[in-house]
């Protein structure tokens, strides 16, 4: 089982990496892939009080794979976004990867995501607002892209208080 300490942190050159697909003959991985995603965000919860999302490429686990618990655990496979909304909104975000740092960026108020769920089962979620904001976030990850590259100019990044 994946630990915090199994966590990527900023400068690792793989959170800089585009990840591969989730092969169909790799379902079998995924219960103990989304059991690690879980549990280290579970641990920032506890550390940081902060934590909705994480994708899998920051355990290392170079898969488009992204697990959200929020009222219930989601699991996204092979994600895609689409029908990005025009409309934009900024915000301080921030990443379990630099659990210390917030960053502004702008982001798309609305999309739609399609996904696969943990029995292939092809899915499909409008959604807006703040959810919007983190998958957003999270699919970053799974191209390469943190929030720092995303920062809406050079004075928008500020520490956060450790809890």
């Amino acid at each position: 089982m994946k630990t915090l300490d199994d966590l990527l942190l900023l400068g690792d050159p793989r959170l800089y990496s585009v990840c591969e697909p989730v092969l169909e003959s790799e379902l079998p991985l995924v219960k103990n892939w989304v059991a690690d995603l879980h549990n280290v965000m579970q641990e920032i919860r506890d550390k940081y009080q902060f934590g909705r999302a994480i994708a899998a490429p920051q355990l290392g686990i170079m898969k488009r794979l992204i697990y959200m618990n929020i009222d219930k655990p989601v699991v996204f496979i092979n994600p895609e976004l689409t029908d990005l909304s025009g409309e934009m909104f900024e915000l301080w975000d921030d990443c379990m990867s630099f659990p210390n740092l917030l960053v502004k960026v702008s982001r798309h108020k609305s999309l739609t995501i399609h996904y696969l769920d943990e029995n292939w089962t092809p899915q499909e979620w409008a959604i807006e607002g703040d959810l919007s904001e983190l998958l957003q976030h999270e699919y970053d990850h799974l191209d390469g892209i943190l929030c720092t590259m995303r920062a809406i100019d050079q004075h928008s990044f500020k520490w956060r208080p450790t809890p």
